[in-house]
């Protein structure tokens, strides 16, 4: 009885806070975009809350697509897939897993109100640990055979084949192990590369690790997220963090690629340029309309702000000591993705040389908006594409998957990875709604909403 009214008393004083938080005085449009609008911080003493509570997908529910796509479900009844990975034969590679048991490095009052919007959100369930496969057998769109490829695992998220390794990114180690195309398990243990931060006791906040191997397969890159928002936790736990490390596969050896990018995710090979992009997750708490998540280019040696400052050399100022030198080399982002909307997966389209080009989308890359939970109201929760030209982020965005969330703010789904299947579809996985979807061009649909939105 104690606990339940000890839940009831919490629940109520979140619902409260909440109620009391600022809100967006700048239409999300204004966060994106080559030129994104930046308004003067607004920090509060409770941070906002906005929490779109999971309640799944009901019988034969989908996401909605844009006009002149269609969608269906490749897979259901996953178990919260976050990564997906596509093998050269078409086998589909997700990664069923979350954050692992252990330090988070947020403590007290603010812990539990963490802890509890993470519930509250379909974050906290416990990791599966495994790599499944997933087989379209007869070409229809639908994976109908499945397989557990690899467990046992220790949060697994990022995945890249380089020959006949596959490598596998833990929250705390690189793994590789043998693959032969058309392999659907591997039953040798895998052996580790490197240790990656988050090895041992120490804190690991943001545990996701995402990989992808250069084109000659001599390196790997992994997105590795900081140890907290603003380096509260000091700067010592963050070492090798909040960066993009390459890692020279045949020997493990590992060097800092580019840092200051509080937590890049998503990362992709842009096809004209050949330069690496990545998607990142910016800082929280400095309100509704701050700082937009963004897509960039990631430069070698190069240093994007993190903690220091935002958006470039626009200095936070909760950030004690400040390094004024440092943060003048800071490097601006390429594209604004709106304020909190949670950038997870990227996928470039190739040049357009997709089944996708039928429905309008050349040149550009596809973003997963996982959603917010630091901004009133809401923000992100679909799929959208950055159109490109020349290698280069122009806009407008687009809008390619919505409704995962429901008319009452409920998130039916949240769209994490993204991955070109090769046969003409992009796939997302939903976390929440435990499901891949896979969007094509729609085949004699009527139209169903405005593909574009500025």
């Amino acid at each position: 009885m104690r606990t339940t009214a000890f839940a009831l008393a919490f629940s109520t004083l979140i619902a409260l806070l909440s109620a009391c938080g600022e809100h967006a005085r700048l239409p999300a449009e204004a966060g994106v975009g080559t030129d994104p609008e930046l308004p003067q911080p607004k920090s509060t003493l409770v941070p906002t809350i906005e929490i779109a509570p999971a309640v799944g997908w009901s019988d034969g529910a989908a996401p909605t697509p844009a006009a002149g796509m269609e969608v269906t479900a490749f897979a259901e009844g996953l178990d919260h897939p976050r990564w997906l990975y596509v093998l050269p034969n078409g086998d589909v590679l997700v990664a069923e897993t979350n954050a692992p048991p252990g330090k988070s490095g947020i403590d007290g009052i603010k812990g539990w109100v963490m802890n509890w919007v993470m519930k509250r959100a379909g974050a906290a369930v416990p990791s599966a640990n495994r790599i499944t496969l997933l087989r379209d057998t007869d070409g229809d769109g639908k994976a109908e055979f499945r397989s557990v490829f690899l467990e046992n695992l220790h949060s697994p998220f990022g995945m890249a084949l380089i020959g006949d390794t596959l490598y596998v990114a833990n929250a705390n180690a690189l793994l590789k192990v043998p693959y032969q195309i058309g392999n659907t398990s591997i039953s040798v243990a895998p052996a580790k590369v490197t240790n990656l931060p988050g090895w041992g006791d120490e804190l690991n906040h943001h545990w996701t690790k995402s990989l992808l191997a250069s084109a000659d397969g001599t390196r790997l890159y992994v997105g590795v997220g900081s140890n907290s928002n603003i380096g509260e936790n000091g700067m010592q736990a963050e070492h090798m963090r909040a960066a993009i490390l390459e890692v020279d596969a045949a020997t493990g050896t590992t060097r800092i690629f580019a840092s200051g990018l509080r937590n890049p995710v998503g990362l992709d090979w842009e096809p004209h340029t050949g330069v690496l992009w990545a998607v990142v997750n910016e800082r929280d708490e400095l309100g509704s309309d701050l700082v937009p998540d963004y897509l960039t280019s990631v430069r070698r040696d190069a240093f994007y702000g993190w903690p220091y400052s935002y958006y470039g050399q626009h200095v936070d100022e909760r950030v004690s000591p400040q390094r004024p030198a440092l943060v003048a080399s800071a490097v601006s982002p390429d594209f604004a993705l709106g304020a909190h909307v949670a950038p997870l997966g990227l996928a470039f389209n190739n040049g357009g040389a997709t089944g996708l080009g039928a429905a309008g989308l050349g040149e550009g890359a596809f973003v997963g908006l996982h959603g917010s939970w630091n901004r009133q109201p809401l923000n992100g929760y679909e799929v959208v594409f950055v159109t490109f030209s020349g290698g280069r982020p122009v806009g407008p965005l687009r809008e390619v998957l919505s409704g995962f969330l429901d008319a009452d703010g409920n998130a039916r789904g949240r769209p994490v990875g993204v991955a070109l299947d090769g046969r003409g579809g992009l796939l997302v996985a939903d976390d929440v709604g435990n499901s891949v979807w896979r969007v094509t061009a729609a085949r004699d649909l009527p139209a169903r909403r405005p593909l574009s939105r500025q």
